[in-house]
């Protein structure tokens, strides 16, 4: 028995050939149905060249046991959510990579009512059956069946639920799909606006769906690939840019004057939305950055609720708080009403609304949270051995921190500014995330020490 290093803590992410092949995926498709035993399991795959052959040795993996696959075609991860819950099936899988290299793919399995599956419940298990490869013999005259569903036009029904649109201002947006799988939701929102006479004027950007990503992998939260959005914002005179990761469960936003907007400000925002039409409810964030979320939901009557990073974790945790929503500075957003699910389409369209209801642009709309809570966003850095890298930043700034938590990685804070520095699940590679409490020179200054020592390492 061979270990399969592609299952990580929450999903399923490995090079292919030395990681991930039809064969791998095939027993993947077994060892998901005989934990699960479902009568029937949806099916979608990402752009990427190898998401349709992996998609399918999954399907015959989980017909082999008997259950009946509903694929779904070439979808984001959020359309396998919404159509694992709208047609009530037992599981769901989307094959997607996300943002990493071009040389990788993935999995991002769910069950009933597209609860997430993770480490702790289920994930290891899927992980030793595969391995062990031990399936009972198929039997042909129960094999399951394959058919082609479309969700795409209920799944907008639900996305275009979240706003008035009778609210909507005239407005110009950037688009930017990064050739990714979001390029037909945009396609069919521009539609929807159209048939309804919404004034938005969309200037779509690397809209059409290719494997071979011409203009890099789509991952905005890298600096390096901000240019393109920002740069069609201000040529365009736009209101917004919005860009999205390959299976556009994340979104990234670029206000009217180019400035990329942390995703860490949008959490903020779209708490204080969801607080003032929901009292006193429940918001769940990542320890990465906190003290801006903490304060939003304090002001407006709600409670914060510290989770481990990860969409698996994030979504258990509301789902066991029935938290209305959940955000990680990473620019996933999570809905209540979406399953406790992430959406990379929500976002944009619930920011758009408050745009057109308060009257103000969007860098207005950020602007205190920004001054009040300064960070540069997620720094990486790629390490030898991250496990040291920690031990020794813990060792330095333990005896002046005023709090240490180990929720994910560490996280200390002190009066003016804190930290957290975590190992990547997928990447040989540690994160760090800073703020401060409006100085811009204190958080500059401890930026400097902390990234020297972790190179020093």
């Amino acid at each position: 028995m061979s270990e399969l290093t592609c299952f990580k803590a929450y999903d399923i992410r490995g090079q292919l050939g030395t990681e991930l092949d039809e064969e791998v995926a095939y027993r993947i498709g077994r060892a998901f149905a005989e934990f699960l035993k479902p009568k029937n399991v949806v099916l979608g795959g990402d752009v990427r060249l190898t998401s349709e052959e992996l998609k399918q040795a999954l399907a015959r993996g989980i017909c082999d046991t008997g259950a009946d696959v509903i694929d779904i075609g070439v979808v984001g991860t959020e359309e396998v959510y919404f159509a694992t819950s709208y047609l009530e099936t037992d599981g769901g899988i989307e094959v997607t990579a996300s943002h990493n290299p071009l040389d990788y793919n993935g999995m991002k399995p769910v069950r009933e009512n597209s609860k997430p599956i993770s480490s702790d419940t289920g994930l290891l298990q899927i992980k030793a059956m595969a391995e062990e490869n031990n399936f009972p013999a198929v039997d042909e005259s129960a094999r399951g069946s394959i058919k082609q569903v479309s969700i795409l036009e209920p799944y907008l029904d639900h996305l275009l639920g979240y706003i008035d649109l009778t609210a909507i201002k005239p407005m110009k947006l950037v688009m930017n799909a990064g050739n990714g799988a979001a390029g037909h939701v945009v396609d069919a929102i521009e539609q929807r606006f159209k048939d309804a006479g919404i004034p938005v004027e969309i200037v779509k950007i690397f809209n059409e769906q290719n494997g071979n990503f011409p203009n890099g992998i789509p991952n905005p939260i890298l600096h390096e690939n901000r240019a393109p959005t920002i740069d069609a914002v201000l040529e365009h005179n736009a209101d917004m840019g919005i860009a999205w990761d390959g299976d556009f469960d994340r979104c990234f936003l670029v206000d009217e004057k180019g400035n990329f907007l942390e995703g860490y400000y949008i959490v903020g925002l779209l708490a204080e939305a969801f607080l003032a039409k929901n009292p006193g409810a429940k918001i769940v964030h990542d320890p990465r950055l906190t003290w801006n979320t903490i304060d939003v939901a304090k002001r407006g009557g709600g409670e914060a609720i510290q989770s481990k990073t990860g969409h698996a974790f994030i979504k258990e945790r509301m789902r066991s708080e029935d938290a209305v929503y959940g955000g990680e500075m990473s620019a996933h957003h999570y809905f209540r009403d979406f399953f406790y699910c992430d959406s990379g389409m929500i976002p944009w369209l619930l920011v758009l609304e408050l745009v057109s209801k308060t009257g103000k642009p969007l860098s207005e709309l950020v602007k205190q949270m920004v001054e009040a809570y300064p960070s540069p966003g997620e720094i990486n850095r790629k390490v030898s051995d991250a496990k040291a890298v920690i031990a020794a930043v813990t060792e330095k700034y333990q005896d002046q921190a005023l709090v240490i938590d180990t929720t994910d990685g560490v996280s200390m804070e002190f009066p003016e500014w804190r930290f957290n520095l975590r190992m990547s699940n997928t990447e040989p590679v540690i994160r760090l995330n800073i703020e401060s409490r409006a100085d811009h020179a204190v958080l500059q200054q401890n930026q400097d020490a902390l990234l020297a020592l972790i190179e020093s390492v």
